[in-house]
């Protein structure tokens, strides 16, 4: 498998894992550092300054995961059923960083739980890429939503 297909595969990859509620080794692609964004405004330039909707370092995630991991959880009673299509994706050197690489991509994700109304949610996706232990993690996961600036019922399961 050739480096380009090999970091294409781990964004794929990302998506089979959360799809099938995989959620440790989801967390375990990501670096001890990782940031993951979601923007709330179009353009948005800084999570610093703005409210997201998403702004997690790896400790939030897994209080995430270890959330959706309860058998009690409300807010996933009945649990959500996820499909990821990604598509159009892109490999290119990361800005500020020759030993990372930017992965691109476009997600659409559809979300279904029995007596809710489906969901769809879409967007344009960078992952960036650090080589470190051998293997290539995600460290930074941006991801823009189309209608980021849209009123949303809550978000439980990571995009």
């Amino acid at each position: 498998m050739s480096d380009r297909e090999t970091l294409e595969r781990i964004v794929f990859l990302e998506g089979e894992l959360l799809d099938e509620k995989r959620f440790e080794e989801w967390l375990d692609l990501y670096t001890e550092d990782a940031i993951y964004w979601v923007p709330a405004t179009p353009g948005q330039k800084s999570p610093e300054n703005h409210v997201s909707l998403f702004y997690d370092d790896k400790q939030t995630m897994l209080a995430r995961v270890t959330r959706l991991r309860h058998p009690e959880i409300h807010a996933q009673l009945p649990a959500s059923r996820t499909c990821r299509i990604i598509t159009n994706v892109a490999v290119e050197a990361a800005a500020g960083s020759a030993a990372s690489l930017d992965v691109t991509s476009s997600h659409m994700i559809v979300e279904y739980r029995p007596g809710w109304e489906q969901r769809i949610f879409a967007g344009r996706c960078r992952h960036t890429l650090r080589h470190e232990g051998g293997r290539w993690r995600i460290a930074r996961k941006r991801f823009d939503l189309i209608n980021c600036d849209a009123a949303f019922a809550a978000l439980t399961v990571p995009l």
